[in-house]
């Protein structure tokens, strides 16, 4: 019997990108050949975000980034062959170490569908809680480290202390602060504790007011508005070639959120609005059936 041997090419993701935006790149643009390309990193394996940066330089401008994220892969799908599948939910929690809950519960959810299992509505309801603390955790991450780069400390200070409001909650839940593994295929290792409510209702009454600090602190600080207003704006036609996801997609205008087009969790029960096209870090209440209710960033 004759066989046949094909050869898939399969490019590094910095040859993707690149390729991607030269098709984007219009003839009236800059030659390339007038600047600088310089690559920034990758940092030392043992630091946190590993990333290599390929820069366009202009002088002292950067007119073009192209991230090569190849450097943090640990070889996890590996690992996992040769374990049961609730073994691997520990090694969930470090594929994304800023929201560990939700990976939890993506994993879950993965095997679940695998399996054919449907988990009892408050199982999910408890999954939703978890997804959703963890979003706010990883965006308050987010604001503040970028608030903290661009000269805004106090911002800093203030999103890690919400954060840490949210590691209490998490230790209540789980029983640990940072690596959660708290779902187990079919459901999670434990109900939620008497008190988990009472406190989460204390965490949301107080949360809103301190975002809107670090809002106040941010759209009305001169030097943080002229450092990103209307910098790196990517286009929707770009937004869609570089497959963009989440807030970075919405962000360009396309209303575009997995819990609406594809829902899971019975996320089609909640009420919420898709914020797109808009810069600040914002907040909608979402409302269940059961009238209970949630926070949730955009």
């Amino acid at each position: 019997m004759a066989f046949t041997v094909r050869e898939i090419e399969a490019p590094d993701p910095v040859t993707q990108v690149v390729a991607e935006d030269a098709k984007l790149r219009r003839p009236d643009e800059d030659d390339i050949g007038e600047k600088m390309v310089l690559n920034m990193g990758p940092s030392h394996p043992a630091t946190h975000g590993v990333l290599r940066l390929v820069l366009e330089l202009d002088g002292e401008l950067i007119t073009k980034a192209t991230p090569d994220i190849g450097f943090l892969h640990r070889g996890d799908e590996k690992i996992a062959e040769n374990m049961q599948y609730n073994q691997f939910v520990p090694y969930t929690d470090r594929l994304d170490y800023l929201a560990p809950l939700s990976n939890n519960v993506a994993y879950a959810l993965a095997v679940e569908k695998l399996m054919g299992w449907e988990i009892p509505p408050r199982g999910k309801a408890i999954r939703v809680i978890c997804c959703e603390l963890a979003r706010i955790s990883a965006h308050l991450m987010g604001l503040g480290a970028m608030a903290l780069d661009l000269g805004a400390m106090t911002v800093f200070l203030y999103t890690f202390t919400e954060r840490e409001k949210i590691y209490d909650l998490y230790e209540l839940l789980t029983g640990a602060r940072f690596t959660t593994s708290y779902t187990r295929v079919g459901g999670q290792i434990r109900d939620l504790p008497d008190n988990f409510l009472p406190a989460l209702e204390k965490f949301l009454h107080s949360f809103g007011p301190a975002l809107d600090e670090c809002d106040k602190l941010l759209t009305r600080n001169r030097i943080f508005v002229d450092r990103t207003k209307d910098i790196a704006v990517i286009a929707k036609d770009r937004a869609i070639a570089y497959a963009l996801s989440g807030p970075n997609l919405r962000g360009s205008g396309i209303e575009h959120d997995l819990r609406r087009k594809h829902p899971y969790l019975d996320y089609e029960q909640y009420d919420f609005d898709v914020v797109v096209g808009s810069p600040r870090c914002c907040i909608v209440r979402v409302h269940h059936r059961s009238h209970a209710s949630a926070v949730v960033p955009c």
